[in-house]
């Protein structure tokens, strides 16, 4: 949880054996951010990501991004954010030209 700045959440919502329904309690930021705990913790070869953080402030992103990439996880993203092209080796780009 730390990895993904939510550390505070467990004190916030009463521990890990808290019952709520997380669809309404959650921000959406703070849900990208669990899918990317579960992601971290899971450490695969390859990732396929698509708009995983629009709703996370640039500097969370730079950090979830910086910190998957350091433990070997590639990153295949789908994004309308060019914030996260400094995190990928290879771009395709798509115009909508004929």
């Amino acid at each position: 949880m730390e990895h993904v700045r939510l550390g505070f959440l467990t004190a916030r919502e009463g521990g890990f054996d808290a019952v709520n329904d997380w669809n309404d309690v959650l921000s959406g930021g703070e849900k990208q951010r669990i899918a990317m705990a579960r992601l971290i913790y899971q450490k695969p070869k390859y990732a396929i990501l698509d708009e995983c953080t629009s709703a996370v402030s640039i500097d969370v992103e730079g950090h979830l991004y910086t910190h998957m990439k350091s433990i070997g996880i590639t990153l295949i993203t789908t994004s309308h954010r060019d914030t996260l092209w400094q995190y990928h080796d290879y771009m395709l780009r798509f115009t909508g030209d004929k």
